[in-house]
């Protein structure tokens, strides 16, 4: 998908629109006596004013600047326009706009060139984004020069990206469905602290709840790895102050997603930020990714958004709403044995049935 250029096409030149009865200015080009003939004008200076009533001045909508060139000299070829990089790139997603499915050369392994349908809907149309085939991400990464791929690891990296962004994806929704209805509503569920906002979210999910109508779109997105963004850079300045608590590694990617959200008042375009960092891996070998996600601050409303996430939860524990859900599940099982006791000691009673009326107890 790139750009489409085209000359503007020529429009020939209308006659000057004269009104009937108006006299002509003299100093017009156009101006002729028919009793006398033109006369030859004297050389003055180059920078003659001519009046702005005259169709041959530059103020009117009819001039044409004067070809000074002769009809029959041959004019110079206009040099071939070059296609910037930029006009190879997909505006939505900033790569290439066509990535080969073809093997690649010296290329020894076959890779699959069956694409993946993610979850997450398109903002563009309808129907949702689709992920690269193993073969389409090998070429790609030989297209940016990372000659020292491995072939036979291409299929994991692939079955990797795409676990990432759907995880990142469903952390978005989350966003999205908490505050796309207003502040006061995201404030209503945040203020609870971030587990039961959890609970709250996988609980509309379970139940069918959600309006699909309201669902946020991915409408596009762009890579940066090469750029921290503010918050890694304020980790990393922490890190190197404070070594015992904030050392970590930097993220090894970086992402913007520019996000559609319904809200009451129509449709509106938020981008969020996404960090990736690498863990230490699990005891099994397998690899620990950690995303970092949040709408990016290009407003005060998702300032506050944020604010109200973390104050949210802090308020929570705070005022000792996270203590007394706490105690209240410690309590659970005790009372959940005081009932099984009464239940039991009841069933001799309730199972003893009279013979005339069954669901009567005898006494």
């Amino acid at each position: 998908m790139g750009w489409f250029w085209a000359d503007t096409p020529k429009v020939p030149v209308a006659p000057h629109p004269t009104t009937p009865g108006a006299a002509i200015p003299p100093g017009c080009p156009m101006h002729e006596s028919s009793q006398a003939s033109p006369a030859v004008p004297a050389a003055g200076p180059a920078n003659t004013e001519i009046p702005s009533n005259c169709p041959m001045s530059k103020d009117s909508p009819f001039y044409s600047a004067p070809k000074f060139a002769n009809a029959g000299t041959p004019q110079p070829a206009a040099a071939p326009q070059k296609s910037s990089t930029l006009s190879k790139l997909n505006p939505l997603n900033y790569m290439f706009a066509s990535i080969s499915q073809e093997r690649a050369p010296n290329q020894t392994v076959d890779l699959p060139v069956d694409r993946e349908l993610s979850s997450i809907p398109r903002g563009d149309s309808e129907g949702n984004w689709e992920y690269p085939s193993p073969q389409q991400m090998y070429n790609a990464m030989l297209r940016k020069g990372h000659t020292d791929t491995p072939q036979d690891a291409v299929e994991s990296m692939v079955a990797v990206h795409n676990f990432l962004n759907e995880g990142a994806w469903t952390e978005i929704v989350g966003w999205e469905r908490t505050f796309a209805k207003g502040l006061s509503e995201g404030w209503d569920k945040c203020r609870r602290g971030e587990e039961n906002l959890a609970f709250e979210l996988a609980k509309a999910e379970m139940m069918g709840t959600v309006d699909e109508a309201s669902e946020p779109r991915l409408i596009r997105f762009q890579g940066r790895p090469k750029e921290l963004s503010p918050k890694a850079q304020i980790f990393q300045a922490l890190g190197w102050a404070y070594p015992s608590k904030f050392e970590t590694n930097p993220p090894f990617d970086r992402h913007d997603w520019f996000v559609q959200r319904q809200t009451p008042s129509g449709p509106k375009e938020v981008r969020y930020v996404i960090d990736y960092y690498s863990g230490p891996p699990e005891p099994t070998g397998e690899p620990v990714f950690y995303l970092d996600i949040r709408p990016a601050l290009d407003s005060p409303t998702a300032a506050v958004e944020r604010m109200m996430r973390w104050g949210g939860d802090v308020w929570w524990r705070a005022s000792g709403g996270c203590s007394a859900r706490a105690w209240s599940r410690s309590r659970l099982p005790l009372n959940l044995v005081k009932a099984i006791l009464v239940i039991q000691c009841l069933s001799p009673l309730l199972c003893t049935l009279d013979r005339h009326g069954p669901g009567v107890p005898r006494f």
